[in-house]
């Protein structure tokens, strides 16, 4: 009995590492296949804002319109698309500089640095409206993958190209699964504007991920006042640079106050990849009378049906079709911040705390009554492993 009573009295730290050493043994033995590196977002935490001077110009180009940002960790830079149609300057992203060393970021703290023009396979710039750059995902090879809405109206395809980082050359160009295409007849494909907003490459550079902004035409309608919209989130292998899963993503009912205006826009502008498991941020963005509501949903494709055998969304029932699982993470109009119309985000640097860094950006429309602002967060993440310790010993956690 007595031995029991000392059992129960040794210190908490021999408990702990009782614990690391079975945790360990069994990683040790489970499949090497255990996604012990998929991540969940555990907090978020606002940490600054910056905007960008009305009609900022950089190199004989009007900085804006930046709809998608990437973080190159080597180098400590950002590269932000501008989805100007070529009216301002030619099709072009931006580097930029985000100085977070002290743990925010304050209103000067975002800084161009230099500005890449895209060029096509004849190694010229892309004719006046042929291009409507939204996304952005740099690579492990010193190249970007670009994302283009097209133009369903001129009958101009979307694409996604791959790019050199340092000459803004065209290396690659992705397949397009055709019922994505427009037709002449319009009962097909992309609705104009509300394509490929988004793209992302998971951690390991082996898939990439962008998403429809709003339902295919043969899918279901676009977003309206208190109702969402049906997604498709399209997987690319970059092994083959074949496409090879879609998966359904329900945008979020948004409610239509006081519109003033007549205009109602909503969507889903972004994703980021968070591991190779299938884990990601996503932003769902809307325009409404009171202005931008923005949300930050974590979302995970486990359990998620593969539907990129279905042409149409609307000859199945939804109900027996498994979307994409979605967390809201944080309601944006709850900040204290005037929004804008944010369309990019990107894992920033680590902070000094040791926190990883997110960065959101918004498009500006090349409106004078709009803003190139720059919205910095600090996120908890925690690995599967972490978590496990923080069941097993709760007071780890305190």
């Amino acid at each position: 009995m007595k031995l029991i009573r000392k059992v129960l009295t040794f210190p908490r730290i021999f408990y702990f590492g009782i614990v690391i050493i079975i945790i360990s043994i069994l990683f040790i033995n489970l499949p090497i296949n255990l996604p012990i590196s998929a991540v969940e977002i555990s907090g978020i935490e606002f940490i600054g804002e910056a905007t960008l001077a009305k009609g900022l110009t950089f190199q004989k180009t009007e900085v804006g319109g930046l709809s998608g940002i990437t973080y190159d960790v080597k180098n400590d830079v950002y590269y932000a698309i501008s989805d100007d149609r070529g009216q301002k300057a030619p099709a072009r992203f931006y580097t930029l500089k985000i100085d977070l060393s002290k743990g925010s970021l304050q209103n000067n703290g975002v800084v161009p640095v230099g500005v890449t023009t895209l060029l096509n396979q004849a190694s010229q710039i892309f004719p006046s409206g042929e291009t409507d750059t939204e996304g952005i995902a740099l690579t492990n090879k010193e190249t970007v993958f670009i994302s283009s809405e097209g133009d369903v109206r001129q009958l101009i395809n979307p694409f996604i190209n791959e790019f050199s980082l340092s000459s803004g050359r065209l290396l690659t160009t992705l397949p397009i699964p055709e019922k994505f295409l427009p037709d002449k007849s319009g009962q097909q494909g992309i609705r104009n504007n509300l394509a490929f907003e988004s793209l992302t490459i998971t951690p390991d550079n082996q898939r990439l991920f962008t998403a429809t902004e709003n339902a295919l035409i043969q899918d279901g309608p676009a977003a309206k006042p208190n109702l969402g919209s049906p997604c498709r989130i399209l997987q690319y292998n970059l092994l083959t640079n074949q496409p090879e899963k879609e998966f359904l993503y329900q945008t979020e009912p948004v409610s239509q106050i006081l519109n003033l205006t007549g205009r109602f826009a909503s969507g889903l502008p972004d994703l980021l990849a968070l591991d190779n498991q299938g884990h990601f941020l996503s932003i769902e963005r809307s325009f409404t009378g009171l202005g931008f509501a923005v949300s930050l949903f974590q979302i995970s494709l486990a359990g998620a049906d593969d539907i990129q055998n279905i042409g149409s969304l609307l000859t199945v029932d939804l109900q027996k079709v498994q979307p994409v699982e979605k967390k809201l993470l944080l309601d944006l109009r709850t900040l204290n911040v005037l929004l804008d119309n944010i369309e990019g985000l990107t894992l920033g640097p680590w902070l000094p705390d040791g926190q990883r860094s997110l960065i959101l950006v918004s498009d500006n429309n090349f409106n004078s009554l709009q803003r190139t602002q720059i919205l910095a967060f600090k996120l908890k993440i925690e690995s599967p492993i972490i978590r496990l310790i923080r069941r097993l010993i709760p007071a780890f956690g305190r």
